[in-house]
């Protein structure tokens, strides 16, 4: 009797996703709660795993399928059924019993293929069955899947395709991959080029300077770092306490439009801009107003680590009030962030650049960073956005006000 694999249950603004790659082949061997296939949803990649051991069965949902909440993608056999399983799915031909032990039959194919044949296919995620075989009996040689590659049309199935891309010739007669833009890559571009188009988006920039926090940095960072199992102290900690206390002060900035009402939150969510493979994904800090700097550089780090690893759940990033987006880690001078709808307002840092600044008269030499607040201006007035960012600056040069919220 088997056992079905399902897609998870994915939330009301997730109506469904596309498979995105099986790391199992029908006829191999599973064990309990090991990874399956990958789920690319809008949002983030969720991970599916063995209900139980055994022999993977089938495979119903290929990548590049679309899938919906708790719909079966493919079976387990539980138990020792891998042998049964290859019967079903592959037949031998006539000389099949004369091959080597080392030559196996193509997935989903009744050709035979060479040990450096099969190494290739898989190293390039090719469909086997879909490769003609020129040795004898129809044997796949290591030369029919380099004639593959080397001619750029490789022969996948529609799924594998859409997953994979294709490699070959321009016009010109140079080399060109194409490659299909991922659905969280999709998402992302859709909700950019709405939030530019359908947004009244102005930008005000200001300058921080850094030494204060700097200071404070170099003169407790062993302290913190000890008294908080681990934790770095950063930049970022500060800065999602200046904006909270600036959020609080300027709620306009803290809102969200839907349709023609506004939404004032009485709380301050701060979504954090980070890079993964797959793309830009902003996790949601909750209740800033209630964390320490220790607390927000832990789930920082936290979420930093989930985003590489392609493990943020949906749940992570759902929400937010405010985002806070920091190009700076990439070498950024100064640019101009994009609304993440439906909040209005969003906070780029940028790289701390040493330049040579008047103060009290005389020349000095001192890191500084721009800031950029962009924000919609159907909601948040000019004067609001400027105030919003200089109290915001000033609770960076003098981190003393953060704690006595002045």
């Amino acid at each position: 009797m088997t056992i079905e694999i399902k897609a998870p249950t994915l939330p009301e603004s997730v109506p469904d996703g596309t498979i995105a790659n099986w790391y199992k082949n029908v006829g191999d061997t599973v064990s309990r709660d090991e990874l399956l296939v990958d789920i690319e949803t809008d949002k983030v990649v969720i991970e599916v795993v063995s209900p139980t051991d055994g022999t993977l069965k089938e495979i119903l949902k290929n990548a590049g399928d679309t899938i919906v909440s708790n719909q079966a993608i493919g079976s387990v056999l539980p138990g020792e059924g891998k042998a049964a399983v290859k019967e079903e799915k592959v037949k031998p031909t006539a000389n099949a019993t004369d091959a080597p032990a080392e030559e196996t039959a193509a997935s989903g194919s009744e050709a035979i293929v060479s040990p450096a044949a099969k190494k290739l296919i898989e190293e390039n995620k090719l469909d086997g069955s879909t490769i003609d075989g020129s040795g004898k009996d129809g044997r796949i040689t290591k030369e029919d899947v380099l004639n593959v590659l080397e001619s750029g049309l490789t022969p996948a199935s529609d799924t594998a395709a859409a997953s994979q891309g294709s490699i070959g010739m321009s016009k010109e007669g140079r080399l060109e991959e194409r490659v299909p833009m991922s659905r969280l890559r999709a998402k992302v571009a859709e909700r950019l080029l709405q939030a530019s188009q359908s947004t009244a988006m102005l930008t005000t920039f200001n300058e921080v300077n850094m030494q204060p926090i700097m200071e404070i940095r170099n003169r407790y960072k062993a302290e913190f770092e000890e008294a908080h199992e681990g934790t770095r102290l950063g930049f970022m900690s500060f800065f999602v306490r200046a904006s909270t206390e600036a959020l609080k002060r300027y709620p306009a900035v803290n809102a969200s439009l839907d349709g023609d009402e506004i939404i004032y939150h009485g709380y301050q969510d701060i979504g954090v801009a980070v890079s993964s493979p797959r793309g830009l994904v902003v996790p949601v800090l909750r209740n800033t107003d209630n964390m320490g700097l220790a607390q927000v550089e832990q789930e920082i780090r936290q979420f930093g680590e989930k985003a590489r690893d392609g493990k943020l759940s949906i749940e992570e990033m759902l929400g937010g009030t405010f985002t806070i987006s920091n190009g700076g880690v990439f070498g950024s001078l100064l640019s101009t962030p994009i609304l993440n709808p439906p909040q209005t307002a969003i906070l780029g840092m940028h790289k701390i650049q040493e330049r040579p600044m008047v103060v009290s008269g005389e020349v000095k030499v001192l890191p500084m960073m721009y800031l950029a607040l962009s924000y919609d201006h159907r909601m948040i007035d000019g004067k609001e956005a400027v105030q919003f960012l200089v109290t915001v600056k000033d609770l960076l040069e003098d981190p003393t006000r953060l704690l006595l919220e002045i």
